[in-house]
């Protein structure tokens, strides 16, 4: 667990862009639990292809789409961790990723976007990746 001042400014950089932290499996479930639309979950971590591209390429995507998921939620590997095994229970059939992004429609796995898809690759690869996904499930 990552001392809390240390990720406060990682945590800040998703909530100033529309997120909302889930912060136990109980927000979790009950944010993604039977939920009609898109919701975008984003695992953020410590990690530099987090700092590098997840996050400056969520932005870049969110300012570039012309359809957006309905809600946005976020969760922290390695502080909160029982809400981000319960947000990983929603990507069925997907290892555990940090940083990683399920896009999910009516409840169910629509869109992953993992870390080997992040790492590595520009933000704006990233921003592509997502609004392609919006594209294809914000509809």
């Amino acid at each position: 667990m990552y001392p809390e001042e240390i990720i406060a400014p990682m945590r800040k950089e998703v909530v100033d862009i529309g997120f909302t932290e889930l912060k136990s499996a109980a927000d979790v479930d009950k944010a993604l639990n039977e939920t009609k639309g898109t919701s975008l979950v984003f695992v953020n971590s410590v990690c530099g292809c987090a700092a590098g591209m997840a996050r400056p390429g969520i932005a870049l995507a969110l300012n570039k789409a012309k359809i957006k998921p309905d809600r946005l939620y976020t969760v922290f590997a390695g502080n909160d961790a029982e809400a981000t095994s319960a947000a990983r229970g929603y990507f069925h059939g997907y290892p555990p990723s940090s940083p990683c992004l399920g896009l999910l429609k009516d409840g169910k796995l629509a869109a992953i976007i993992q870390r080997y898809d992040i790492e590595g690759h520009t933000a704006d690869q990233v921003a592509d990746q997502l609004v392609e996904a919006f594209d294809k499930n914000c509809v």
